[in-house]
């Protein structure tokens, strides 16, 4: 093992001592004793039965500016489980240096990974653990990875009035889902622009939460990070869209509620827009309607 290497999993401070002075360490995050039950090896013996594996992970990150306890700008450690679960989900391997690639090579395509050390585990090989370690730096042969195409779902006033009518309908279509409440406008008499805005935006997040309490199965989700995530795992989500659409560089064309699903639309890349009870807006996206018997 190289010193490089130990360094990369050793305590902070000691990677800190070892690190050249003029040196500027990297942020790193990690993923330590992940623990996987799986089919892999070459010899006979591991054929046809499963093994534990364990994975140890350090991802070094590009430097950035301060993500200022925003979620949406920093790698989220969901990365690092899922390259994991996706080199997994491939085929079956015989080698745990092939797995150790595609891990880093998976872990690498994000645009904050910077250098990568991957360390596998075979735990029940022996009367110790048996294993790989790799260190591996960017940029990956691979894109970043991408969440599920949404069904996104416009949810109209008077609809999210009455959820008994549509709820067990639209959370049985298939596929990742997220809704988008209506709000009706509460700041028309407020003249700053800047201000009406932000009171409209927080009207559509009130919007949001006082529908959560008749969909117990939907949580309430206000950030890209968290959407990503429900994606990826086919939860639906309710938005609350005020904190995303006052942070976007290239925000909403308005406050409206069909200004503000169109947006998360084309961000996410949805693969149609689902109506409930709210006017059809001007989009190429596929468009449904469901009826409410409102």
């Amino acid at each position: 093992m190289t010193d490089e290497t130990r360094h990369a999993f050793a305590h902070p401070q000691a990677r800190a001592a070892a690190t050249p002075h003029g040196d500027s360490p990297r942020d790193r995050i990690l993923l330590e004793d992940h623990v996987v039950e799986v089919e892999i090896g070459a010899f006979r013996a591991e054929r046809g039965a499963t093994q534990r594996l364990a994975f140890d992970i350090v991802a070094e990150l590009a430097p950035a500016p301060p993500a200022g306890d925003d979620v949406d700008r920093i790698l989220s450690y969901d990365r690092l489980t899922e390259a994991v679960a996706d080199a997994l989900a491939t085929e079956r391997l015989d080698l745990l240096e092939t797995l150790a690639e595609r891990i880093a090579d998976r872990i690498l395509a994000e645009p904050q990974a910077e250098r990568v050390f991957v360390r596998i585990r075979k735990l029940d090989r022996g009367p110790g653990a048996l294993g790989v370690e790799i260190v591996r730096a960017g940029p990956s042969s691979l894109a970043p990875s991408a969440a599920p195409r949404p069904v996104l779902a416009l949810i109209s006033v008077d609809a999210a009035a009455w959820p008994e009518s549509w709820r067990a309908e639209l959370l049985a279509m298939p596929g990742p889902l997220i809704l988008c409440v209506e709000a009706g406008s509460v700041a028309g008499d407020v003249a700053d622009p800047a201000a009406r805005d932000r009171i409209e935006l927080l009207a559509h997040d009130q919007a949001a939460w006082r529908l959560a309490p008749a969909l117990p199965e939907v949580e309430v989700r206000d950030n890209r990070t968290e959407i990503d995530w429900a994606q990826r795992r086919g939860a639906p989500t309710l938005w609350a869209p005020a904190r995303m659409a006052v942070s976007a560089v290239s925000g909403p064309n308005g406050t409206r509620g069909v200004d503000l699903a169109l947006w998360l639309a084309d961000a996410l890349d949805a693969s149609e827009i689902v109506l409930v009870g709210a006017d059809a807006p001007e989009t190429t996206r596929p468009l449904r309607r469901l009826e409410t018997g409102t």
